[in-house]
């Protein structure tokens, strides 16, 4: 078919409006319903209707249908889209007639303009800058203020053995009641005291895959302002065999005794009979020692090896006394924390005066009328079959009562911990600077400040704290 013939005036107008795809021609482009239609213009009338031409147009040929895809899903909804506005026309011209259809032959797509969606598209995030602008200040982070880590030794030199622990003790499946924990932590606060209590494996003995030979007992016995504190802790001897059941035994019985005899002990405590009180904790610490050797003697075990020191403190529930009791026997430390400073307050035995007596003390460098004695190489005299043997010397019995003040640290420890206090300097002082703070510190910042290591020392530690409201 040959294509219509334009008049000139309309083909001048067609191009002045510009190809299909310009927004004049948008304005007359053929409807779904293939009839020209006529938007009105932005000023809200509508648009004269067209002169009738002496040419008539071609009947536009309808396109073939387009097979539908069957639709997965329901189709969305169609969005509306915004057609462009169309350029009103100069005063006294006529309209643009609207464009013929092209034949069937033609392209679709260069035929009918594909719609453009008008919604605007957010664009993409930035990357964030790692360094700021330079006449920009970046965000400023506020940062914690740096808090002290407890530190892992003292001293010129770090220890031999690792820190933590490396070996487990042997275990008898048919005894598993025998086995020791590695690390015994406890705590409390009553009246105006708190206290701490802790007992460590020591590196040697957590590196070979000993079991620790420290014991620990914390108990109260009453109730209200009439309960009484224990704190009592062993060691057993070095190097033997059943030597952290002996410590256990030791607790277990001076537990009970005084345990049993708390009533009185608070009331001498309150009262403040010191005398009373000395030689009442001496008997019951003799009755607690000597089952202990019974108890070696029916388990057919030497009595100097099952043997443990026993150290003990006595702490009153009521918040008006604030005297406080240490007793016990054998080696370790009793300190006091005072205004930042360190006071050793260990009782020490007392000087043997007075002339010597038979079985007790030695006997004198030389006789009345001047003569030297024979020198004492320390060679053991054979027992005599008509005489028993005798017993070895006991430990002499350490007694002490201190009223603390406000403000006041006092540490109980064996002499795992007593030890190193006592021989460098820099532990007495790293542990002064974190136990003089106006809080206690908890359970886990105790534990960590008991275990700073100094080389040399790698015994068990056990240590009891009290600080004064």
């Amino acid at each position: 078919m040959a294509p219509p013939t334009w008049p000139k005036a309309e083909a001048q107008s067609a191009a002045e409006a510009g190809p299909p795809g310009s927004p004049a021609s948008q304005g007359h482009a053929v409807g779904s319903g293939g009839s020209a239609s006529h938007p009105p213009e932005p000023g809200g009338a509508a648009s004269p209707a067209a002169e009738p031409q002496d040419t008539a147009y071609p009947t536009p040929t309808p396109w073939p249908p387009v097979p539908q895809r069957p639709a997965a899903s329901p189709p969305a909804p169609p969005r509306p889209v915004t057609s462009p506005a169309v350029p009103s026309s100069p005063a006294g011209q006529p309209p643009l007639p609207p464009l013929p259809a092209e034949p069937p032959s033609a392209d679709r797509r260069a035929a009918v303009p594909q719609p453009v969606s008008t919604r605007p598209v957010d664009p993409p995030p930035s990357p964030p800058a790692s360094n700021p602008p330079p006449d920009q200040d970046g965000p400023r982070i506020e940062r914690p203020a740096p808090t002290p880590r407890p530190r892992g030794h003292v001293g010129t030199r770090p220890p031999t053995y690792d820190a933590e622990p490396t070996a487990l003790p042997a275990a008898d499946p048919d005894d598993l009641d025998d086995l020791v924990a590695d690390t015994v932590l406890d705590g409390a606060r009553y009246g105006a005291c708190t206290l701490r209590a802790v007992s460590v494996r020591g590196d040697s003995a957590r590196y070979r895959g000993e079991p620790r030979r420290d014991s620990l007992l914390t108990a109260r016995f009453g109730t209200g302002e009439h309960a009484l504190l224990l704190v009592a802790m062993a060691t057993g001897a070095r190097a033997a065999p059943g030597a952290h059941r002996a410590a256990a035994e030791a607790c277990h019985w001076i537990g009970r005794a005084v345990g049993r005899s708390h009533a009185r002990l608070v009331e001498d405590i309150r009262d403040g009979r010191r005398g009373d009180l000395k030689s009442g904790l001496h008997r019951l610490t003799d009755r607690s020692l000597g089952k202990l050797r019974a108890s070696a003697h029916e388990q057919g075990v030497d009595p100097e090896e099952y043997a443990a020191s026993l150290r003990c403190l006595l702490l009153s529930a009521d918040p008006g006394c604030r005297t406080r009791v240490f007793f016990g026997v054998g080696p370790g430390g009793l300190f006091r924390l005072r205004e930042g400073e360190w006071q050793d307050i260990e009782p020490q035995v007392a000087e043997i005066k007075g002339d010597p007596v038979v079985g007790f003390g030695s006997p004198p460098s030389e006789t009345p009328e001047g003569d030297r004695l024979t020198m004492d190489l320390g060679i053991p005299t054979p027992p005599s079959p008509y005489e028993p043997a005798p017993e070895p010397p006991r430990e002499p019995f350490r007694f002490r009562t201190s009223v603390a003040r406000p403000g006041d640290t006092l540490l109980m420890c064996s002499g795992g911990l007593a030890e190193p206090l006592r021989g460098e300097p820099e532990l007495g002082e790293y542990l002064a600077e974190r136990w003089s703070r106006p809080e206690p510190p908890g359970l886990a910042a105790f534990l960590a400040d008991s275990q700073v290591r100094v080389k040399g020392y790698a015994d068990d530690r056990t240590a009891a704290a009290v600080w004064e409201a």
